[in-house]
């Protein structure tokens, strides 16, 4: 049985990885499968994948559960509620076979990194633990992964080194610590790969090789359409643009402020940019802005620089610094928007600790909050890895 999290519409065939079929292998003998959609639940950053009423052809052990790209990205949000009509356990079932009905499945790009996954864009348990480590693994450590087994120094790893890859990173995420070992709401976390993504990554045989390069681009297209996915949320106009108000929800989503301080903060982007100031911010603006905090950490030492020598954090100052460290042109408005957001004040200056360390947040999606690994329990963590690998390959020479 398959479920997934019913949210909008839109129908397209799934993208031709490998032969054009989704290549995750299915059982034989069992004939048609009533697909069963599931309102999914999700507490904090753990999905509920709850236990749900089978399909009656199949056996217990058939079921699995998906969401869709949407459910994903709302799932990482904090305080964003189901669609209206939605709970825990409600449910639509449908024959694949047969229907796809429009409200169950998301209109995605055919280039769309969703697509990798197969089944209609749709995402499964496993992929779901995936992505969360693909989002909160920074490119840095990645790097690191992959050159601590790659041990012919080619910048690429096999479809099994991957895997040891993965279960490291994956168990330094909030997500993967929690669950570790044991069973989730009916879905046990285990180091695996769909055979779409397997497909994606190392070819039809499996028998190809991931370079760092290519699992990058990945994590860099995942990152630039969960941004589209979010800016959608706030339904763009013609232009597509979405308001002052909606820009500055986006940035402070992630930060745990409490209530009282979100609504000051939003309460003076509302009266600094009323129906009289009102330009919007473009998605292009947007995705040029999260270009930007991809250089967190540069932003981070040029403002703390900047602050020790003793000058304030101005507009003009802020400019600068983008195209000193990323080359990125700021928007006039967007920078004007951040300013009313962030200063606390209102002299016009940047409260830069509290801006970066809301901006690393919203890089991370809230993914790096009450993390408690770090450098060297992953090191620790790879070097047992290694060491096991070199054992296993030892022992295998002396029989």
């Amino acid at each position: 049985s398959q479920y997934a999290n019913a949210d909008s519409g839109g129908t397209e065939d799934t993208a031709n990885y490998c032969g054009g079929k989704d290549q995750r292998p299915r059982r034989t003998g069992l004939g048609l499968a009533a697909a069963t959609v599931a309102a999914v639940t999700f507490g904090g950053l753990v999905l509920a994948f709850r236990p749900v009423v089978q399909a009656k052809e199949l056996s217990k052990e058939d079921e699995n559960i998906f969401m869709t790209p949407a459910d994903f990205v709302r799932s990482l949000t904090p305080g964003v509620r189901q669609p209206e009509g939605l709970g825990l356990d409600s449910f639509e079932r449908y024959d694949p076979a047969i229907e796809k009905p429009a409200r169950l499945f998301e209109l995605r790009p055919r280039d769309s990194v969703f697509r990798t996954l197969g089944n209609e864009a749709l995402i499964s348990f496993s992929d779901y633990i995936f992505l969360l480590t693909v989002l909160s693994t920074p490119p840095r450590q990645f790097e690191i992964a992959f050159r601590m087994f790659d041990s012919n120094a080619d910048g690429n790893l096999d479809i099994d080194d991957f895997m040891h890859v993965q279960t490291i990173l994956r168990d330094q995420t909030n997500v993967g610590k929690r669950h570790r070992d044991h069973s989730v709401t009916g879905s046990t976390l285990k180091p695996e790969l769909n055979s779409a993504l397997a497909c994606y990554f190392f070819g039809q045989s499996g028998h190809g090789l991931l370079s760092i390069a290519r699992m990058l681009d990945f994590q860099a297209r995942l990152q630039r359409e969960l941004n589209r996915i979010e800016f959608d949320r706030y339904r763009p106009d013609q232009r597509d643009c979405i308001t002052e108000l909606s820009f500055a929800r986006l940035l402070i989503a992630y930060a745990g402020f409490p209530d009282i301080k979100k609504r000051r903060m939003l309460r003076r982007v509302r009266e600094a940019f009323g129906s009289g100031g009102a330009r919007g911010i473009s998605f292009k603006q947007y995705a040029e802005f999260s270009r930007l905090l991809k250089s967190i950490a540069d932003v981070d030492t040029a403002l703390t620089f900047h602050h020790i020598s003793g000058a304030s954090i101005d507009k003009a100052t802020f400019r600068h610094m983008a195209v000193t460290v990323a080359g990125i042109e700021l928007d006039s408005h967007l920078l004007d928007v951040v300013f009313v957001l962030f200063d606390e004040d209102g002299d016009g200056y940047l409260s830069n600790k509290e801006f970066v360390s809301v901006m690393k947040h919203r890089l991370s999606r809230g993914l790096d909050k009450s993390m408690d690994t770090g450098a060297i329990r992953m090191l620790s963590a790879l070097s047992s890895c290694a060491q096991e690998q070199v054992f296993d390959w030892i022992r295998g020479g002396n029989r």
